[in-house]
């Protein structure tokens, strides 16, 4: 994939250099298009997959905040190729359709040729680590279609989850995201990644991809009626998996803490330290679904 990909970059590269020579006014065009590309980026597809403003690092100068975002079609991904993991992804999900088609399962995960890090599909095999999607199979593919799944079977969006998380714990609270939470409001946005937070460990097979403590999730919804409403989820790797999803609600200011990210900086700021502060979890009836069973 990767190959392929670079050998179609060489060759537009050497058709933009071979038009430039044979019609010169075309320069002009090829030095404004990557403004126009950036501000694209910047301005209109970035924040249209993130809640109130991309997530930003607290500090610069730490580099256990270092990412660089890659947009797949329905998510963002912030990836620390210094960790080989994605410290946080972010996109939007609402009620699926009971005419959306259920899609099979790709039987394999991709490296992304965009990282530096090359994480291979390898890397985890006979880890005890399960490849943990952030952005979800299950809600994207519904939603989005067949390209906008794979994009979630590509390694920047895959982190070492402990079986009885993924496979369980994780699981559950997937599904009350796309199946409970979106009842709210048009749309969820949500935000989730990884926590690092002890001594430095990594798969046995690949010590380019750090093991993270924990994992979070933050969940988003507005109406035209009222003020933004946030939850927040902050759970370790070794949960048994039948836990009480309401043993893990924590404050955003507590993932923030932990991250090193601000999240939501756009809202005004006496609202943000005040959302941010609370815990509401009766805003989103989670009893109603934190002891639900897992799939597995």
């Amino acid at each position: 994939m990767a190959s392929t990909n670079h050998k179609i970059l060489f060759r537009l590269i050497f058709l933009m250099v071979k038009l430039i020579i044979k019609h010169p006014s075309m320069l002009l065009f090829f030095l404004l298009f990557p403004v126009g590309w950036y501000s694209y980026e910047i301005f209109i597809a970035r924040p249209a997959l993130s809640f109130q403003g991309v997530p930003q690092a607290q500090s610069w100068l730490s580099p256990s905040t270092w990412v660089r975002t890659l947009r797949s079609d329905a998510f963002l991904v912030g990836y620390s190729d210094i960790r080989g993991n994605p410290l946080w992804v972010s996109y939007k999900i609402n009620m699926v359709s009971k005419s959306a088609k259920r899609l099979k399962r790709p039987s394999t995960f991709k490296p992304d040729w965009r990282s530096i890090n090359k994480v291979i599909y390898k890397d985890y095999t006979h880890s005890g680590y399960d490849r943990g999607h952030m952005a979800p199979n299950y809600a994207i593919s519904r939603l989005f279609g067949k390209q906008a799944q794979l994009e979630t079977f590509i390694m920047t969006n895959i982190t070492p989850q402990k079986p009885n998380l993924n496979r369980k714990l994780w699981q559950r609270l997937e599904a009350a995201e796309i199946k409970h939470f979106t009842k709210f409001a048009k749309n969820v946005w949500v935000t989730t990644g990884t926590v690092f937070t002890g001594t430095k460990t990594y798969l046995k097979n690949a010590s380019n991809v750090e093991i993270p403590d924990a994992f979070y999730k933050i969940y988003a919804i507005q109406t035209k009626k009222s003020k933004p409403k946030l939850l927040a989820f902050l759970i370790p790797q070794n949960v048994k998996g039948n836990e009480s999803l309401a043993k893990f609600v924590v404050t955003v200011d507590k993932i923030e803490l932990l991250t090193g990210f601000d999240f939501f900086h756009e809202l005004d700021d006496t609202l943000e330290d005040k959302l941010e502060s609370e815990i509401n979890s009766q805003n989103w009836q989670l009893a109603k679904v934190a002891n639900k069973p897992s799939r597995y």
